[in-house]
């Protein structure tokens, strides 16, 4: 490993290793925050709404405090669904929201959704 090549070389091989390693977990990282969603009760809106959001405590000027909305009669903040539908592999989905992106591809595939619904 003396000159530029050999190491620019070596930082390819290094860069391909770093994506499919990369890949290999970004299926299983996602299912763990769905799961983590799911079992706070957290929507994507929530996650939108705090995108950009500073956090108190990391130096930054400090927010002030704002008086929590009223809630609406009626309605459940956080509240889990039971799963109505499970895939090959073990995937679920409430049916709530938007199709999740393993059902959506066994749809267009030609399969049903209801094929997928959990009986009972």
């Amino acid at each position: 490993m003396d000159n530029l090549i050999d190491i620019q070389v070596q930082i390819q091989k290094l860069q391909k290793q770093a994506e499919e390693i990369r890949s290999k977990e970004f299926s299983k990282t996602v299912q763990e925050i769905v799961e983590k969603m799911q079992a706070f009760g957290i929507t994507l809106k929530d996650i939108q709404v705090n995108l950009g959001k500073p956090r108190a405590g990391k130096g930054r000027s400090k927010a002030v405090a704002k008086k929590p909305a009223a809630k609406k009669a009626g309605t459940k903040i956080g509240v889990s669904v039971a799963a109505k539908y499970r895939g090959p592999n073990g995937e679920t989905w409430s049916g709530r929201g938007l199709m999740p992106r393993w059902l959506a591809t066994l749809v267009a595939q030609g399969c049903k959704k209801e094929e997928f619904a959990i009986k009972g």
